[in-house]
């Protein structure tokens, strides 16, 4: 009787301890830098509700995320949860069957279309990642500097370059705080930056992919002449200045302004030592109406050979929620919920990204959804050719004329 008692109290013990976790869900991302969110903030939010599932949040370098998750997907060795890249690298995933299809989730139907396009096959008939937060581009700038100076917030591209002449002549500061050795920076935090403001948003950007508009057009022409302006108030070797250097620049009070996106609060309301806040891109001289990009950048989607599929999908709706929402924009400033829930946002800074688009059209990069699959990729091309107008060794007609060759090589529409 005492034996059948123990061997009965003891598979009362492996159950109790099987059941302490009905599974463990493992996400992984290239998100390191707000990990501690994760760990401190989101996941314990989840758990108050779900109790039973454990979730670990799991992060690999970010340059090496993307090789990293498709290798962990084909050996079947990667998580539950997959962050989500947008477009195109995601839905190739999808298309490898390493992604399930996430149709008749519930909370979907919080989302508006354009956020879900980032992560849904071409005729939208799947979705397989949840969009979770954009992110804004425009420029940041030292409150200090500017009271300083006497500076007001430049709107059309004349006040601007006006606002880095004045920087410039006083001398005790460099007027843009970005270099050219990273080309993806340049590229980024410029061509996509003040671009949707030249090709009209959505209009342009569709344009492309139906080739009604073509990089040579006339305003891609303006608007590379625009930024081959740049250089001249960039720092001495500026041509060797990397992404982190620009970072260190205005981080370290020796920059005026930062052309950038609202990913960059997190960091510098943790490093920096003096206000800031930030400007919507400028606007061609004479233009009324304003387009910001709110890229679609991250989403979560699940593994098709998850070992915990139900908890997963639980997990997931719970992203869906006002709940999560609240706690990762005032968690991870600068990254904003594509939902339609109505939610509080904190930070000074990100509140000043959020109000453009009360006045603004908003839109995406327009060099990442189906015009980026080709090779070379579109992505890279402008990076190389963004970069050479503001070094001054390529020309902007130059510039346009071999974006639109290497588009017309392998894409349709513009050939």
């Amino acid at each position: 009787m005492k034996k059948l008692l123990s061997i009965t109290i003891f598979f009362s013990f492996l159950l109790s301890l099987s059941s302490a976790f009905a599974g463990t869900v493992i996400i992984e991302s290239w998100r390191n830098d707000d990990a501690d969110a994760w760990n401190e903030k989101i996941i314990p939010a989840f758990n108050a509700k779900y109790p039973n599932i454990e979730v670990v949040f799991q992060t690999t370098i970010p340059n090496q995320y993307a090789a990293s998750v498709s290798a962990k997907l084909e050996g079947g060795n990667a998580g539950d949860l997959i962050t989500c890249i947008p477009f195109d690298q995601s839905l190739k995933l999808f298309n490898r069957g390493w992604l399930a299809s996430l149709n008749g989730l519930n909370g979907l139907d919080n989302y508006p279309q354009v956020a879900k396009d980032a992560w849904s096959t071409d005729d939208q008939s799947d979705i397989f990642c949840v969009p979770m937060a954009s992110v804004s581009h425009g420029f940041m700038y030292n409150k200090e500097i500017f009271k300083e100076l006497g500076l007001s917030i430049p709107k059309t591209e004349s006040e601007f370059f006006g606002v880095l002449d004045k920087i410039k002549a006083d001398g005790n500061y460099t007027p843009l705080a970005i270099g050219t050795a990273d080309t993806w920076a340049i590229a980024t935090m410029g061509f996509q930056n003040v671009g949707p403001n030249f090709w009209q948003g959505e209009k342009g950007r569709k344009g492309i992919i139906s080739g009604d508009e073509k990089f040579t057009d006339s305003h891609y022409i303006e608007l590379l002449k625009s930024l081959a302006k740049w250089g001249d108030y960039m720092a001495p070797g500026y041509q060797a200045q990397t992404y982190p250097d620009s970072q260190n620049l205005f981080t370290l009070g020796d920059a005026a302004i930062y052309p950038t996106g609202s990913w960059e609060i997190f960091t510098f309301s943790q490093n920096a030592d003096f206000e800031f806040s930030a400007f919507p891109p400028y606007k061609p001289d004479g233009q009324a109406k304003c387009f910001v990009d709110d890229h679609t950048d991250i989403g979560i989607g699940m593994n098709a050979a998850s070992k915990n599929p139900e908890e997963s999908k639980i997990f997931l709706e719970w992203l869906t929620s006002a709940e999560f929402a609240e706690i990762f924009a005032n968690e991870v400033p600068g990254f904003f919920p594509l939902h339609t829930h109505s939610i509080n946002v904190n930070d000074p800074v990100a509140k000043e990204f959020i109000s453009w688009k009360d006045d603004c059209d908003t839109t995406i990069r327009n060099s990442v959804h189906i015009v980026g699959r080709g090779e070379p990729n579109l992505e890279s091309v402008l990076w190389e050719v963004v970069s050479g107008v503001v070094n001054g060794t390529m020309s902007p007609e130059d510039a346009g004329a071999k974006a639109e060759a290497s588009l017309a090589n392998w894409y349709a529409p513009h050939q």
